[in-house]
């Protein structure tokens, strides 16, 4: 019973730290820091691709997850 709930949950953790690694890595690349001090553009900006990231990774994760045929 609880299995399917654990695998959804483990899925949708690890879409949604992937994603936000990309997108944190991707604003490091693109000279971007997240932790600056203050509230600059470039960290709305760093922030936003890691929000981003954040949601297309899970979003990813369950439509991997919804074209996997039904166990039994």
């Amino acid at each position: 019973m609880f299995k399917p709930l654990i695998s959804e949950g483990f899925a949708d953790a690890i879409g949604f730290l992937g994603g936000s690694l990309i997108g944190f890595w991707l604003g490091r690349w693109l000279g971007l820091d997240i932790f600056a001090a203050g509230y600059g553009p470039g960290t709305i900006l760093a922030i936003l691709l890691v929000s981003l990231g954040g949601g297309i990774g899970l979003q990813l994760a369950k439509a991997m997850r919804a074209k996997q045929p039904p166990k039994r």
